[in-house]
Order: structure tokens, then sequence, then C-alpha cells
């Protein structure tokens, strides 16, 4: 670190989040979606996790310069055929880059595997099995597997600690569990994945850590929960959105970053640290200048 007091460069810890997968739905005949896979999650945190069971990072060693920064939005919900609900995206501080959740797979026409991503979103329900898509490396887990035919229940998103559940029938799947962090000074689960509705009558899937489920089908804002995997059919619950993702960071009080116009953030002191948490990013050309 620096030797003149209050001059870069500075060490920072990180959380970096990315936008969660939107929920996949049925517009017509059977089968309900798959839930959104969570954003990836990357974090450098001294004694906490990342994603995907990874251990903390390394934190960085931020000198004088300028660092790219972007909070990826989440996924979103199509209204037009066949419901295919859009992936997560990007969320970007400096070098770190974590991966958009999976969309979840869609039922109308034909059943559809979870899309890959930061997370993998859950398959679909429907007439044939579908895989829940394929999570990033030390970011998430995969979303569940629709494993037998003829089974109508949706499987749940990937989270950040843990897949979505496995499994054949009318009952939706669970979500996945997201990683709790103290980063801002109290502990807060976020990057849980997307459950996913019970066909018709049948049992909801739950969720936790900011994924969307059967009361509240979008997953929460700022934490890269997947969304809701839903239905039109009578009795079943429409599909939600992903939840953004959220970029936080903490740098010695005496430190004076200078954010780009398009920079949404607030900050507070933790220790002997202020932590900056950027919620929202109006460009992908937004910047941190450390001086």
């Amino acid at each position: 670190m620096s030797s003149v007091f209050g001059a870069p460069p500075f060490s920072c810890e990180y959380l970096v989040i990315a936008g969660g997968g939107a929920g996949g739905y049925n517009q017509s005949g059977n089968g309900v979606g798959g839930g959104g896979g969570a954003g990836g999650y990357r974090s450098s945190v001294v004694g906490e996790d990342s994603g995907g069971g990874a251990s903390a990072e390394q934190a960085l060693t931020l000198a004088s310069g300028v660092y790219s920064l972007i909070v990826g939005a989440g996924g979103v919900v199509t209204a037009s055929a066949p419901g295919v609900g859009t992936s997560g995206s990007d969320s970007t501080f400096g070098e770190i880059v974590s991966v958009g959740g999976g969309r979840g797979g869609y039922a109308s026409g034909g059943e559809e595997d979870g899309a890959d991503g930061g997370s993998g979103g859950g398959g679909s329900g429907g007439d044939a099995p579908a895989e829940g898509g394929s999570p990033t490396i030390s970011q998430g887990f995969r979303g569940g597997n629709n494993t037998a035919s003829g089974t109508d229940g949706g499987r749940g998103g990937g989270g950040a600690s843990s897949a979505g559940t496995d499994g054949g029938g009318n009952d939706g799947g669970d979500g996945g569990g997201g990683v709790a962090s103290s980063i801002t000074g109290s502990a807060v689960g976020r990057a849980g994945g997307g459950a996913a509705s019970g066909y018709s009558t049948a049992t909801d899937g739950s969720a936790s850590d900011g994924g969307g489920g059967a009361s509240s089908v979008d997953g929460d804002a700022n934490t890269g929960g997947g969304g809701f995997g839903g239905s039109l059919q009578a009795g079943s619950t429409a599909a939600g959105s992903g939840g953004s993702g959220v970029v936080i960071f903490t740098l010695p009080i005496q430190a004076v970053p200078i954010f780009s116009g398009g920079v949404t953030q607030t900050s507070s002191v933790v220790g002997l640290n202020r932590v900056y948490t950027v919620t929202a990013t109006s460009t992908t050309d937004e910047t941190v200048t450390i001086g």
C-alpha cells in the first residue's frame, strides 16, 4: 500500500453480482417454465464465500486510474410467444466481471432447457425432460433438471450457493440458495435462484436470498435474484423478471473516488473503511476514478 497517507494504491474488498435471469413461462398446452438463474456472484470479503462453492477471491489493489463500473440489469419476461425470458446482464468492476444469470426454460410447442449463465436457469416442465443451464465456475450453480417425461412442474433456477432442485411431477422446483455477505456491516443474502410454479393447483416451489417466488415473482432489485418460472394456465402463476445486480466495494476512509455522471451510489463508514454501494449505471461506459 501507499507510504503516503491518503494516496493510492488502496486495498479494496468487493462484492460484484450480475443481473438475475428471467423465469420462463408457457402460453398454451401443458408445462411450466423454469426459474431464472441468479446472477454470477464474486466476492473478495475475507472469511466469506464467493459463488459456486468457491472461497473468497484475493482483494484488489487499486492504483491511480479509471476503472469500469457496470451494474447488470435483470432479465425480462417477454409477452410474445413462446414466452421465453431473457438472461441477466453482466456486472463489472475494473477487471472483475460477473456473468448474468441464465433465463429459465420455457414450454410452448416443445420443452426447452434453461440457459447457461452465472447460475443456470431451471429446465421447463412438459412432455419431455429438460436440463437446467450450466453455471460459470466460481460464480454459481446449475439450474434444476426436469428428469421425467410428462411432468409439468418447472424446475428452479440455480443460486450462488446451491443448484435448483431436480425432479419430476407437477409440483414446482425450489430455487438454489444465495450467499450472505456482511460487507455493508450487516449480513444480507443475495443471488438466490428463482423458484418455479406448480402446474395448475400443484404446489409452487420456494425461493430465498432475492430469488422470485409465487408471492413476489420478480427477483429482488440489487440482489441478482432469478425470476419465478410460471405459466398462463388457469391456477398457475405468471413468470417474473430477474433482479438487477449490484457492485459493492470498500476503500480506506481517506480515499476520495470520483464517479461518472451515470452512476447511482451510496456510501457508509464500516470500521476503518468507507463502503460504496453502486445500485445502477445508466450506460455501459460508467467509471470510478481513483486518484
